[in-house]
């Protein structure tokens, strides 16, 4: 995998789950759910001007390329990932 992919499969799982984290709780509309998802489609209604905490990308270069390389930050978000998949199939 190269820098600048992720391997997202548009599941909407962490777009339905934004109150869980101070950064992206100012996008709750109120139950948990951002308010630019649209839940017929399960796209971001904003996608190609979301927030930069909504992009995988930008928050690495932005925060965390010191920490971890792009490989091991992919695999932090793809376990985080996994965890909010099963926490929304829990609810739903």
């Amino acid at each position: 995998m190269s820098e600048g992919d992720f391997p997202c499969d548009q599941c909407g799982a962490c777009c339905r789950n934004v109150s869980l984290a101070k950064e992206t709780s100012y996008l709750d509309r109120g139950d948990g759910v951002c308010r630019n998802y649209n839940e017929k489609t399960k796209l971001c209604l904003i996608y190609e001007n979301r927030p930069s905490i909504c992009r995988v990308d930008a928050q690495y270069e932005l925060k965390y390329h010191t920490e971890y390389s792009w490989n091991e930050f992919v695999d932090v978000n793809l376990v985080m990932c996994e965890e909010l998949k099963n926490l929304t199939k829990k609810s739903t």
